[in-house]
């Protein structure tokens, strides 16, 4: 267990920490783990509707593609292998996305493409909509996104880039879950549940 906090508000502590909303929100809100005090405090103080978590430094509402990754975290948050293989799958959407390797600028994208569906149908998800990005924020100071793109940049086979995929997801994952807490959507209320 990374974080055994115990508190109503928590609904799971590993190996994401999620707990119940504590203001009104449509997405989740990724907070980093430093911050959560300031952030409940804040929240709960009748500054609740007034700003979206986007326009605080303590929060960011996970949306246009990122809601389908932290909703299918959320959903499996009971095994930590499925939670892994979801991140391995927003990985794999994004190098679709953004094509970061000369080799998806070829026929082998569809290789790409046929991984991702299978892994898609395997976990019974969905990305749909906008998609802007699916993967997790994370502070450059605890992962460099720039490095993981450069490193995927390098794989000069289709087995490396799934390797380098799944070995900088592996890490980005294991920095979500040290260092942030995700509240879940809802109305906002009262930290104990109560609406």
């Amino acid at each position: 267990v990374r974080h055994p906090e115990r508190g109503e508000n928590i609904i799971v502590s590993c190996p994401l920490e999620f707990r119940k909303a504590c203001r009104a929100s449509m997405y989740f809100i990724q907070v980093p783990r430093g911050r959560v005090r300031e952030f409940e405090v804040r929240r709960r103080g009748g500054c609740a509707g007034k700003a979206s978590a986007t326009e605080a430094p303590w929060g960011q509402e996970l949306k246009c593609g990122r809601d389908h990754t932290i909703r299918a975290l959320f959903a499996n948050r009971q095994s930590e292998e499925t939670m892994r293989r979801v991140y391995y799958l927003a990985g794999l959407i994004d190098c679709m996305i953004n094509q970061v390797n000369p080799l998806l600028r070829t026929d082998l994208l569809r290789n790409l493409y046929k991984e991702a569906f299978a892994l898609k149908r395997s976990l019974g998800m969905e990305w749909s909509g906008r998609l802007d990005s699916v993967l997790l924020p994370v502070n450059p100071l605890l992962y460099s996104e720039d490095e993981y793109r450069k490193a995927l940049q390098c794989a000069g086979t289709m087995k490396e880039l799934y390797r380098r995929i799944g070995d900088g997801t592996r890490e980005m994952f294991d920095v979500l879950a040290d260092r942030y807490v995700y509240y879940c959507p809802g109305t906002g209320g009262k930290a104990d549940g109560r609406r």
